[in-house]
């Protein structure tokens, strides 16, 4: 029998699956358990836009068509909410399906790509299967400014003749920590031009306004930078998976040589386009998270248990203990959060913002799984 495995391109070879958060069918067929939330893959627990949840309806006759390959309509939505030209934008499967054709279009062997520790698993995903190097830079300490956060002074330092790319996440998952607008800029301003810097704004609509880095507004002076964006968070459209990048064109232009024909689906392009103007949902969704945040912060000060600060919809808590009792304590009374032991944080959970009602079930559930 042929050894597939040996058969792989090398970078392949060394990966390991990205394991996704426990679904709720999962926990119900292993554990006979009813009345699950979940708290472990950052969604919004107030589901879809409304608006997006109609546009869909009066989608479903039209199913057996292909969609629109050049999401023209959605392009020229985002075009005018980002103020940029259509021809900047790449439309992707989720804004993960972008990171990778990133890699794809613009790494080889012959290079390395730059992101923190504690960032999100796909870019060193996305750089092995390449086949180039990926150089990950140890990120601050508990007892820094930013507990985990990114050491832009390190990765300034890191890059050399061989660096093609560096992947910085604003907010960060799954930490949730946050660089402010002066540091980021200045980071951006070293960075040779002919490096691009990609900077994931997956959790941007989380923070408060009033300390929202938006990368986008920066892309007239950087023609390297590139900004992700998802409906998959803020916007409630995980299921569907639609992103997007914005950039210069001509990056846009690389990347739209490579993106597989139709990897937008139509109800995908439409209920993001719907979403789009339902800036009540936005504000709600905003609220609930922001009362949900600081419940979760409270409950840890009370237990004294450390956690980072957080700008994105989750709070990385560390029980300064082998995490893995803790989660399966929470599991068999129905709550899924995500374990990050992947990631090097073995003592921590990232838990997702819930509604109130949730919270409060969460709440009154940690201090029995820490006897």
């Amino acid at each position: 029998m042929s050894d597939f495995k040996a058969l792989a391109v090398p970078g392949v070879q060394k990966l390991k699956p990205y394991i996704p958060g426990k679904p709720i069918s999962e926990l119900e067929r292993e554990l006979g358990i009813d009345n699950i939330i979940k708290l472990a893959s950052n969604e919004n627990p107030l589901g879809p836009s409304p608006k997006a949840m109609a546009a869909i309806k009066d989608l479903l006759p039209e199913l057996a068509l292909y969609p629109d390959g050049n999401g023209f309509e959605l392009k020229k939505a985002l075009a005018e909410k980002h103020q940029v030209n259509m021809d900047q934008i790449t439309l992707g499967n989720g804004s993960n399906d972008v990171l990778v054709l990133l890699a794809e279009a613009f790494l080889t062997a012959a290079h390395n790509a730059i992101y923190s520790q504690y960032s999100f698993a796909v870019y060193p995903i996305a750089i092995q299967a390449i086949g180039a190097t990926h150089k990950m830079i140890p990120a601050l300490g508990w007892d820094s400014e930013s507990p985990l956060g990114c050491d832009l002074a390190a990765m300034a330092a890191a890059i050399d003749d061989q660096t093609q790319m560096i992947f910085i996440a604003n907010p960060n998952n799954p930490t949730g920590s946050f660089l402010s607008q002066q540091a980021l800029y200045k980071f951006i301003q070293q960075v040779p031009e002919n490096v691009i810097v990609v900077l994931d704004e997956a959790y941007l609509e989380y923070a408060l306004e009033s300390q929202r880095v938006d990368g986008s507004l920066w892309l007239n002076e950087f023609d390297n930078l590139v900004i992700t964006r998802t409906f998959s968070k803020a916007y409630g459209l995980a299921g569907l998976r639609v992103g997007y990048s914005l950039s210069h064109p001509d990056i846009a232009n690389v990347l739209n040589r490579i993106r597989q024909p139709f990897n937008v689906n139509t109800l995908a392009l439409k209920a993001a386009q719907a979403a789009i103007d339902d800036g009540d949902f936005i504000k709600q969704s905003m609220a609930v998270n922001a009362q949900g945040l600081s419940q979760l912060a409270a409950c840890c000060d009370d237990l004294n248990l450390r956690y980072v600060p957080s700008k994105g919809n989750f709070l990385l808590v560390d029980f300064q203990q082998e995490a893995m009792p803790i989660y399966e304590h929470l599991l068999h009374n129905g709550i899924i959060t995500r374990p990050v032991a992947n990631y090097g944080l073995a003592t921590s959970l990232r838990i997702t913002i819930g509604t109130q009602q949730q919270m409060q079930r969460l709440i009154k559930l940690l201090p029995t799984a820490l006897r």
